[in-house]
């Protein structure tokens, strides 16, 4: 039976699209990393009234990473150029001309030209249309491109999710190995303190002397809780990931908790072959540590 992938990727890719009379709007998104949920917007600054809708909507299905949407309207422009003409101004420029003709007896005439080329008499201004026609086509785009790109993200969440499961059964299956091997690290002690007890005391020695001592070690040598929580990380970490909540911290925090078990059976243990496993586990989990931060 398939499972279904619950947890999502934080990148992915994005694009909607629709019209409206005679423009047509393109929305893109494009999602990275991050811890918390950030979203910036770039659009025409004539439409920075709808920015709060546009992050409402994309909140509503995004929880974490940076998510950057690109809004582009194409057609008609979304503020039309006007000339506008200071007739009072120009009136003192050709009072002030008359004058210098008058008092100096010039004779030459105003051209347009010159008009044109008098500071501040003809200027050109925007004037906005009313953006409110378009607005609905803006957010049907934008539920478009997050809807893309949410399924891009489920796509990469599934990659991830089988890639986690490979890296945690091997976990498990080095758990299960030291496991097994434990118990004899106390009987291995017990066997080297004999021999070593045997060289310098040529062969006498005090048995119950030998026994406390390897009590001693095995207290302070015993994984038993290690390996236990161990296997119970792993089991919320698993369970995590079958969930349909937002859990890249949850399980960041499970891998912290991981390596900390793992560095502690690595200092009890005094035994070469368990180290060698400890190292092996560690290596996985370093995949895991990896894949953890692109996850929602």
């Amino acid at each position: 039976m398939d499972v279904m992938i619950m947890i999502k990727s934080m990148t992915g890719f994005g694009r909607g699209k629709a019209e409206v009379e005679n423009r047509s709007v393109t929305v893109e998104m494009k999602s990275v990393n991050h811890r918390f949920c950030e979203i910036v917007i770039r659009m025409p600054r004539q439409l920075i009234e709808i920015e709060d809708k546009i992050k409402k909507i994309v909140q509503t299905y995004i929880k974490r990473g940076r998510v950057e949407v690109f809004v582009t309207i194409s057609g008609e422009e979304m503020a039309k150029k006007k000339l506008q003409t200071d007739w009072q101004l120009l009136d003192e420029y050709m009072n002030a001309l008359q004058q210098v003709k008058e008092k100096h007896g010039l004779s030459q005439s105003v051209q347009i030209q010159d008009i044109l080329h008098m500071p501040e008499v003809m200027t050109t201004y925007e004037e906005e249309a009313d953006q409110t026609s378009i607005h609905g086509a803006i957010f049907e785009a934008v539920e478009a491109a997050v809807h893309q790109l949410v399924d891009m993200r489920k796509r990469e969440g599934s990659e991830l999710y089988h890639d986690l499961m490979g890296y945690l059964q091997d976990i498990q299956d080095i758990r299960e190995k030291i496991t097994q091997l434990a118990p004899e690290v106390a009987e291995q002690y017990r066997e080297r303190i004999k021999r070593k007890l045997s060289d310098y005391l040529e062969g006498t020695f005090d048995e119950q002397r030998v026994l406390t001592e390897v009590a001693i070690f095995a207290e302070k040598a015993d994984i038993s809780e290690e390996l236990t929580r161990i296997q119970s990380h792993v089991s919320q970490f698993i369970q995590a990931l079958n969930t349909p909540d937002s859990v890249g911290r949850k399980l960041d925090f499970l891998v912290q908790e991981l390596n900390r078990e793992m560095n502690t059976i690595g200092a009890k243990a005094n035994n070469g072959t368990i180290a060698q496993y400890v190292i092996s586990m560690k290596a996985q989990l370093e995949r895991i540590k990896e894949q953890v931060q692109n996850i929602e």
